[in-house]
């Protein structure tokens, strides 16, 4: 049971480090910082953006335009960490 935590746990966190990736290069290619022409920059926010997108698009469907700010990574950030929370403890429960 704790090597089937220990992979939900590693799951849950690899993919907000994905979605802090997605967020900072979003802002790196925003402020013209990477060139999108690049052929890694290319791949690396191809492969990103098909990773995160399935995920944060239902989130921005709820939410208001806040005018060019996206918010939907911090929501599922918070999200997944609920989530990761709840899963440990819920374990923890059963354990004992």
């Amino acid at each position: 049971m704790n090597a089937l935590l220990w992979l939900f746990n590693t799951i849950i966190q690899l993919y907000i480090y994905i979605l802090i990736a997605s967020a900072v290069l979003s802002w790196l290619i925003a402020f013209n910082v990477v060139n999108v022409r690049s052929p890694v920059v290319s791949q690396i926010g191809e492969f990103l953006y098909q990773v995160t997108e399935p995920v944060l698009r239902p989130i921005r469907k709820l939410l208001p335009n806040l005018g060019g700010v996206d918010v939907s990574p911090v929501i599922l950030i918070l999200l997944l960490l609920f989530v990761q929370k709840l899963v440990t403890d819920l374990v923890i429960q059963l354990a004992y």
